[in-house]
């Protein structure tokens, strides 16, 4: 059982498994940063102007903790975890599997 505990601790410290998940990260807020984009104005100096409503939308949001939100704004957070559980289930399921072949040297 101390096998794998370590070898699921090493498949979720795994550098390969940081690249995966910071890959989708980057995706999410290159995303973000295109709605944001979108919804501003750009000013002369290459700076956006949010529009009032949107900055007190996003203001109350962001100082709304998580179980207080509106669920389709909950809903909106498990949306973007979702897309993170198949790579760690994966890399799970790998780490398990690793250990189940390792031969058993407890006796």
């Amino acid at each position: 059982m101390e096998d794998q505990t370590k070898g699921l601790r090493a498949a979720l410290e795994s550098d390969e498994l940081l690249e995966e998940l910071a890959a989708i990260e980057h995706e999410r807020w290159s995303h973000w940063q295109r709605y944001l984009h979108d919804q501003c104005t750009p000013g002369p100096d290459g700076s956006l102007i949010i529009p009032a409503n949107q900055a007190r939308r996003w203001s109350t949001q962001m100082n709304t903790p998580y179980n207080q939100l509106f669920d389709d704004e909950r809903e909106s957070d498990r949306e973007q975890v979702r897309r993170y559980l198949p790579i760690i289930a994966r890399t799970l399921g790998e780490a398990t599997t690793d250990c189940d072949e390792q031969p058993d040297t407890a006796e």
